[in-house]
């Protein structure tokens, strides 16, 4: 049996091959319709790639930022636990300042059985951008319990 004989009964789904220069679209790498489209390329990659950087520093900034938030709220815990713990204030400051940011200001209270510390600190970037961020944490002193 030939491949003839064999192939008679099968439908072939091949697309026939053609080439682009036949159908009159370009020819010797430019286009024959009057269309020029050469600078475009290069006229939007110029418009992308600036507000790419900026989109990726924008995200960085605020990564750094809420990092830094997150360093404040642990740093105000770890004062107010080593507070309760009836620690001196020298020492629930470098607990605090240990935990904080760079150049954050740990500041400490104490109304009644609640001890309080807060910690300020200034977000990353530039002059502009920066945001001040807060953490704040109360805990029950440990010489108040059991009385």
């Amino acid at each position: 049996m030939s491949d003839d004989e064999r192939d008679a009964g099968r439908v072939r789904c091949r697309k026939p091959v053609h080439d682009v220069r036949d159908e009159g679209q370009v020819q010797a790498g430019k286009p024959v319709h009057g269309v020029h489209d050469e600078g475009y390329v290069t006229a939007e990659a110029a418009l992308v790639i600036p507000a790419l950087v900026l989109f990726t520093g924008a995200l960085l900034w605020g990564l750094m930022a809420a990092c830094a938030q997150i360093q404040c709220v642990d740093a105000a815990r770890a004062g107010a636990r080593a507070a309760a713990r009836s620690e001196s204030s020298a020492t629930v400051d470098a607990v605090a300042r240990g935990a904080a940011p760079r150049g954050a200001q740990v500041a400490q209270s104490r109304k009644g059985d609640l001890v309080q510390v807060r910690v300020t600190a200034a977000a990353p970037g530039p002059g502009p951008l920066t945001l001040t961020l807060r953490g704040e944490a109360t805990a029950l002193a440990e010489d108040t319990v059991g009385r």
